[in-house]
């Protein structure tokens, strides 16, 4: 009976760390926006607003990037979040989206992505606590490496990593520092209050 409490007591944490991870997540991709369109404006003279991948702009040649080009549905202009969107819209309804359209499917893209990968850090964080070790710097730094430099080029989200120059790949890496940091901080005053 105890270990069946205890075991009941372990879930309900994992669930409260879910939670609090999926509104840090959520937070934290906001965040990662405000900071991606000021660094932006500074680095080009534009604000971008779906994070770093927005600044990873032309048609893949390969993968979702290719296809839809093929299909004479990519837009060049499009950033990896609306692409995926439009890719998405194109598989289902085989109706290509309008920009206006693709901004919205792009946003809720960025921030789905955002608040999934917050949940699965706060999970990980009630379960094994040595995940916050770094403020939640590491993670993000993580999914920079993981999402940006390696499953986004992969699947034809944006050109290949070598296509763009350090300058894109740093403000990148920034922004989910940034993003990191933040879902590190939310998630722990959320979690504080459940």
């Amino acid at each position: 009976m105890k270990n069946e409490a205890n075991k009941k007591f372990d879930v309900e944490n994992l669930l409260k760390g879910l939670a609090a991870g999926l509104v840090g997540g959520l937070v934290a991709a906001a965040v990662m926006n405000q900071f991606q369109k000021v660094l932006g404006k500074i680095m080009m003279g534009e604000e971008e607003s779906h994070g770093a991948q927005s600044l990873q702009e032309g048609s893949p040649e390969h993968g979702i990037g290719r296809a839809l080009h093929e299909e004479g549905k990519d837009d060049p202009e499009d950033d990896a979040p609306e692409r995926m969107a439009n890719a998405v819209s194109v598989g289902l309804t085989g109706r290509e989206l309008t920009k206006e359209e693709k901004g919205l499917g792009g946003t809720a893209f960025h921030y789905a992505f955002g608040a999934s990968m917050g949940a699965v850090y706060g999970a990980a964080a009630d379960a094994v606590p040595a995940v916050t070790i770094g403020a939640g710097v590491p993670y993000g730094a993580l999914i920079w490496l993981g999402a940006d430099e390696g499953v986004v080029p992969l699947i034809g989200l944006s050109k290949t990593p070598d296509k763009y120059p350090a300058s894109v790949h740093a403000s990148a890496l920034a922004a989910h520092l940034v993003y990191g940091l933040s879902l590190e901080m939310t998630r722990k005053a959320v979690r504080k209050l459940l």
